[in-house]
């Protein structure tokens, strides 16, 4: 098992920026993949940005492509998600996911999930 803290939500403004955190604990000895997705009110959760465990394959959204940045360290089993030129359409819950498996943008394949953190940018 491995369980995920999500931090660093809060709300900016439109233009701003944002760091989430997502600090990994349990069976982290094991490779994994990271995940990040969102879900804003009404609306599918969706894919935000993913990374391996290596770090040196990434995979984004094209609706974030070029604002945002996943990176992780893992001797401190943790990873980020730098959130840059915000815009109200970033609003939602962001959730942290992992997997033992290959990078993937599903979410659906992935094993465990974070509790989820807020942002919010104003339109």
């Amino acid at each position: 098992q491995v369980q995920l803290v999500e931090s660093g939500g809060g709300l900016v403004q439109a233009g701003g920026s944002l760091r989430l955190s997502c600090a990994a604990s349990g069976r982290t000895s094991s490779p994994y993949v990271m995940g990040w997705f969102r879900q804003a009110p009404g609306k599918e959760r969706e894919f935000v940005a993913a990374i391996s465990w290596s770090g040196a394959i990434t995979y984004y959204a094209e609706s974030v492509k070029g604002r945002f940045t996943i990176s992780r360290d893992n001797a401190k089993n943790t990873n980020f998600l730098q959130m840059n030129s915000l815009k109200p359409e970033d609003t939602g819950v962001y959730y942290c996911a992992a997997r033992g498996g290959v990078l993937t943008r599903t979410g659906l394949e992935y094993d465990y999930w974070g509790q989820g953190t807020q942002v919010t940018v104003p339109s």
